[in-house]
């Protein structure tokens, strides 16, 4: 079989995740790998994608390999991904599938995203091996690499693939201002960041009307202008003092600019399933600041040019973003109601300071920063104090005192005689402590 591996990661032959693949080459000598670095060569893809297109059109199975960065693939493989659907590159019929490594923090989305558009090239879909960092070296992470390499194989030969979504057409128009002006007050620095292009019209009118309504005077930094010398190298450069390898000056500018502020609005006309490469660039260089919620209790905004609603993957990446970085997210702007909505909710956390517990997305990913991180603490050293600093470090091992506990009452519970005379005694001490606080509560006086 012809295999095309498309390797996504912007380290090349370093990439952790392409040893798999060169695994797996060596173990079945029978099939023909291609391998591509268009992580590596995306500049000179972006001018002739020939290369990879003709692999692509001769290969039975084209196989995405690529780390997971900040949620999706890096911003390389992005941008790879414009490129092969504005080629005209006809790949209908063919199968495809991925591995990716990773400490598998939003792998998943990752995984959408890359099917979301291989069915839009109507490519017939094998799903993914999601594997951590280090599987490879273990014999059991072979194992499974070897077992998804077989699976591909079989699905291949009987053409079992999986269904492709079926989509409602794309409703999108042309949006028009509608909300009317509101008096401006000085007190809070709200930033819009935003991708603007020229030909981003209803973007541009979505942002003067958030502009409009909103009570406070804004800041917009159209980072399409940004001189962006390249994305994430994933080279842990930044991992001892935060400075990125790059000379932009991206890691200052994020500093100084942007993250000073009260609130950010995130703006963007989706593309490809996604904010579009220039966005993805501009997350996956915020690695400069390692794993460090930097910006946690800002509250977040989003105002979004097209068909939302068709696009469940991106909406919980925002979401699972607001949520792991524990900003309050006041709402994703679609039309002109929702674009007051936010405005109104921006408004009242920023007086209000407002920002809600985490929920399983958020504290889903910090528990697997905060493992990483106490793993990787003597490379990852400002990570490492910062999670001190913020008692991110809350492992359950060091309640000793309620695992004792636990133990006592589960001794309890398995005796037979004494679980038969407790009675109703068990939910009674569940609940007591959560008696004392209700009891204890008095009427709170009305804010004026």
């Amino acid at each position: 079989m012809n295999i095309c591996v498309l390797n996504g990661s912007p380290r090349g032959a370093y990439s952790t995740t392409l040893h798999t693949v060169l695994y797996l080459q060596k173990r079945y000598p029978s099939h023909d790998f291609k391998i591509i670095h268009v992580g590596t060569k995306i500049r000179t893809l972006e001018k002739d994608p020939s290369e990879a297109v003709s692999a692509m059109r001769e290969a039975d199975l084209i196989l995405f390999a690529y780390p997971v960065y900040t949620f999706i693939a890096p911003s390389q493989l992005h941008r790879f991904v414009a490129v092969l659907k504005t080629s005209g590159a006809d790949l209908s019929g063919k199968f495809v599938t991925q591995i990716t490594t990773s400490k598998h923090f939003y792998d998943v989305t990752a995984h959408r995203y890359i099917e979301d558009n291989c069915h839009d090239l109507g490519m017939r879909v094998i799903h993914g091996l999601s594997a951590d960092m280090e599987d490879l070296t273990t014999k059991q992470g072979r194992k499974d690499a070897e077992a998804f390499f077989e699976y591909v194989l079989w699905s291949v030969a009987h053409g079992i693939c999986e269904a492709a979504p079926v989509r409602a057409p794309k409703r999108v128009s042309e949006y028009v201002p509608a909300l009317p002006a509101t008096e401006k007050r000085d007190g809070y620095d709200t930033v819009i960041v935003a991708d603007l292009r020229e030909d981003d019209s209803s973007l541009n009118n979505m942002i003067a009307d958030f502009e409009a309504v909103y009570p406070y005077k804004t800041r917009l930094i159209n980072i399409a202008e940004y001189p962006f010398q390249g994305g994430c190298l994933g080279c842990f450069h930044c991992a001892g003092e935060g400075k990125c390898i790059y000379k932009d000056g991206f890691d200052t500018f994020l500093r100084e600019n942007i993250q000073t502020a009260n609130a950010i609005v995130y703006a963007f006309t989706i593309r490809d399933h996604s904010m579009g490469p220039v966005f993805k660039t501009y997350d996956d260089r915020q690695f400069c600041n390692g794993h460090r919620t930097v910006t946690e209790g800002m509250p977040f905004g989003y105002i979004i040019s097209g068909d939302l609603d068709s696009e469940e993957n991106l909406r919980t990446i925002i979401e699972a973003r607001s949520e792991v970085g524990h900003n309050f997210l006041a709402g994703m702007g679609i039309d002109s109601a929702s674009v007051s909505a936010m405005a109104q909710r921006l408004t009242y956390a920023l007086r209000r300071k407002y920002v809600q517990p985490r929920n399983f997305y958020g504290v889903g990913g910090m528990k697997i920063f905060r493992d990483l991180i106490w793993m990787m603490r003597g490379l990852m050293k400002a990570d490492h104090e910062f999670y001190k600093a913020h008692g991110v470090y809350d492992f359950p091992q060091k309640q000793r005192g309620k695992m004792l506990a636990m133990c006592f009452l589960g001794a309890m519970v398995r005796n037979p005689k004494i679980s038969s005379k407790m009675g109703n005694k068990m939910n009674e001490g569940m609940v007591a402590p959560y008696r004392k606080v209700v009891a204890a509560a008095v009427p709170k006086v009305k804010r004026k």
